[in-house]
């Protein structure tokens, strides 16, 4: 991605969005975007603007997730989704090669051909942008290259949208992710949605030159200060309407000074360790191994798929596993995520977009878990987690 000066910009309807779309497509690129499917907003592969969940929201709580309709026609009005695009890009499953045996007895070894589309995802949160800096940095920031994540990134256009409508679950402010889009975030186009009086549009800018030349291609309204005004409004608004908050302490060494709290014990009789958190978690990156044969033992298939932190066999070794206790492995996922990950990666490994706390099947959120961990630290009484759903308009 070549960055441009983010001079760029321009004010674009629904019709724009087809175009846009349409530009994209004859450029030879997948276009992935949300869409509503299964009684949620997933992401799937677009050929119309048509397929973007117009008109639809969400109601989410720890636990909960429901669709709901919108008294308007937003397209991106909706808070995450059980997917993040580590799905296209750092998918769950993938074949690594095959293994065949002929009659006479020799044995071929074939690589799997890996030849990803040429992705364009539509509808990039904030806090997703971060989380795929953050997927970069530890995939291919390093001296051990992922060559499957590569090349699926390398070349991704990236059309970020805004947020302006925070879930009950979010939380992007108190990680520095959201809801504006940072300047130091590198992709093509960001997009502001507005539905007011003057109608449905959007603020486009360009973030770099293969931004700026699709942006050049599409349909445009009259720039007008009211636009301009009235996004960035709405996009101030939803950061004040943030549904949970992290504690504003160096969570790095929270996290350190807190690793015999008795909160942990709390925890843990509260979690199943079926690792949901892990697999909606937009940057948990650990995959695993394993070899599968046919009944008659000519052919066999190494495949490598998503592993989590959770599973007691994650740290076996000789003798028995590492962390034997629901506890231990709890500690380590969150413990992890916002602390050692600035060790071994410079960042924080959360980015405050709330899956985790939506898709635990017994309502664990993790926000009142820090909490609760700065309270015993402090001795103050534990601070709940905050309820609520999106902002109906």
């Amino acid at each position: 991605m070549t960055t441009t000066p983010r001079t760029e910009t321009a004010v674009i309807d629904v019709e724009g969005l087809h175009s846009l779309i349409r530009a994209l497509v004859r450029r030879g690129r997948t276009v992935v975007g949300p869409t509503v499917r299964d009684d949620a907003i997933v992401l799937a592969e677009l050929t119309s603007a048509d397929e973007l969940p117009h008109g639809w929201g969400v109601a989410v709580e720890a636990g909960t997730y429901r669709l709901r309709r919108r008294k308007d026609r937003m397209a991106f009005a909706h808070s995450a989704g059980p997917q993040s695009w580590k799905t296209f890009l750092h998918p769950e499953r993938l074949r690594q090669w095959t293994a065949t045996r002929a009659p006479n007895g020799s044995l071929t070894v074939t690589e799997e051909p890996d030849e990803p589309p040429a992705y364009a995802f539509l509808g990039v949160r904030p806090c997703d942008l971060t989380a795929i800096a953050t997927q970069d940095r530890v995939l291919m920031g390093g001296p051990h290259t992922d060559a499957a994540y590569r090349r699926r990134r390398t070349g991704t256009f990236l059309v970020v949208v805004e947020c302006v409508e925070p879930g009950a679950t979010c939380f992007c402010v108190s990680m520095d992710t959201g809801p504006a889009v940072g300047e130091d975030r590198a992709y093509d186009l960001v997009l502001t949605e507005v539905d007011d009086d003057r109608g449905h549009r959007f603020w486009a800018r360009a973030g770099s030159t293969a931004g700026a030349e699709i942006l050049a291609e599409l349909p445009r309204l009259p720039t007008d200060d009211s636009t301009v005004a009235a996004a960035r409004d709405t996009v101030a608004r939803a950061a004040g309407r943030m549904g949970r908050t992290m504690p504003e302490v160096d969570l790095r060494v929270l996290m350190r000074d807190t690793r015999e709290a008795e909160r942990w014990n709390d925890v843990a009789s509260r979690c199943l360790t079926c690792g949901n958190c892990t697999m909606v978690c937009p940057t948990c990156y650990c995959t695993t191994t394993e070899d599968v044969t046919d009944l008659t033992g000519d052919h066999a298939e190494r495949w490598r798929r998503w592993d989590v932190c959770y599973d007691l066999d994650f740290t076996h070794m000789h003798g028995g596993s590492v962390r034997q206790t629901g506890r231990s492995r709890y500690r380590q996922w969150l413990t992890h995520k916002v602390g050692t990950w600035h060790d071994q990666f410079g960042m924080s490994g959360c980015v405050g977009c709330g899956r985790c706390i939506v898709w635990c099947p017994v309502a664990i959120d993790i926000t009142e878990e820090v909490h609760a961990l700065d309270a015993e630290r402090s001795g103050a009484a534990p601070r709940p987690g905050a309820g609520g759903e999106e902002g109906q308009p």
